[in-house]
């Protein structure tokens, strides 16, 4: 009898001991899954805020939802969406998709889903897909209003989730991303107009981004561009911006035989295909060529010429005026 009761001491002591150490186990492991989640959610922030950035720039769409999405839908770069599609947003491919796709168990097996050449696509692509008249009522909304934004953002349709909003707010808040919304759109940055199109600033488009990166990206008409430096090669650059050479070039009309010199603009987007409201016309003045107009101005070059209805190799003259919308 009295055996039995020591062994039943130990035992219950033991079992106390075992939980202790379990319990002790788990908080510690929780601690270190919470700690290398934040490690990983602050380094993605820092790798794609300046693209956030621009697209709200851009598109109206508040930098804290569109960081906020990518973190909650990429699981912070590391899903299979992300790593093997570079797609951050979980944007399926729908009937208009003509891009590469993977497919993905979500809400069905095997789901098609877009594919993209690098994250970079998948942010542009995202900021269109919200240009859709389905979501039309979020642009009635300040840029600055994050929780309006996620709220409506699901009644838009935009997750199935009904807790989507909360975890999106969640995320905002956690991480300060409130800090990058903001109302003041960016100034356009005033410069002359030269044969080599260097810059000579006069009135410096604020930046929006110097960290984690060799370039300082900057803004005007709407795009996203740098400035080059010493020892630049288009190789590095796209390494740097995740972009495709040909694309890079494509985006500021280099043409086949391209060069790089210290102090130029280049663009990390597509220009548009007209100047902005206000500049409808420009007059050519010394050392002036199409495509330095065009690089001012943020306008393809194809689209100036046909604008003028003039050839791109056509020589321009000191004086002439040339249409830019």
């Amino acid at each position: 009898m009295i055996l039995r009761k020591y062994i039943q001491y130990f035992s219950f002591h033991n079992n106390k001991c075992r939980f202790s150490l379990f319990l002790a186990l788990f908080m510690a492991f929780s601690t270190y899954a919470q700690k290398q989640q934040t490690a990983a959610f602050l380094n993605y922030i820092d790798q794609f805020k300046a693209i956030a950035i621009a697209q709200q720039q851009e598109y109206g769409i508040p930098a804290s939802i569109t960081l906020a999405q990518g973190l909650l839908e990429s699981q912070a770069g590391s899903s299979p969406l992300a790593t093997e599609g570079n797609n951050h947003f979980g944007i399926k491919c729908h009937k208009e998709w003509t891009g590469d796709v993977i497919y993905h168990d979500d809400d069905a097996m095997q789901e098609c889903f877009r594919k993209y050449d690098n994250p970079a696509q998948s942010y542009e692509d995202h900021a269109k897909f919200l240009k859709r008249k389905r979501y039309a009522p979020l642009y009635s909304l300040n840029v600055t209003d994050y929780k309006s934004w996620a709220q409506t953002l699901k009644s838009c349709g935009y997750a199935t989730d009904p807790s989507y909003p909360d975890k999106l707010i969640d995320i905002i808040e956690r991480y300060e991303l409130y800090r990058f919304d903001s109302n003041q759109p960016i100034v356009a940055e005033k410069q002359s107009v030269t044969g080599d199109e260097s810059l000579e600033h006069e009135e410096e488009a604020p930046i929006l981004d110097e960290t984690s990166m060799i370039h300082i990206v900057r803004q005007k008409w709407g795009l996203r561009y740098i400035v080059t430096h010493d020892g630049d090669t288009f190789d590095k650059i796209c390494d740097e911006f995740g972009l495709k050479k040909e694309k890079l070039l494509e985006f500021n009309d280099l043409g086949d035989k391209p060069s790089i010199k210290s102090g130029c603009v280049l663009y990390l987007q597509e220009k548009e295909k007209c100047a902005a409201i206000g500049n409808d016309s420009y007059t050519v003045k010394t050392g002036d060529t199409l495509r330095s107009i065009s690089q001012e101005y943020g306008i393809r070059l194809k689209n100036l010429c046909k604008l003028n209805s003039i050839a791109e190799n056509h020589k321009i003259k000191v004086g002439q005026t040339l249409l830019l919308r």
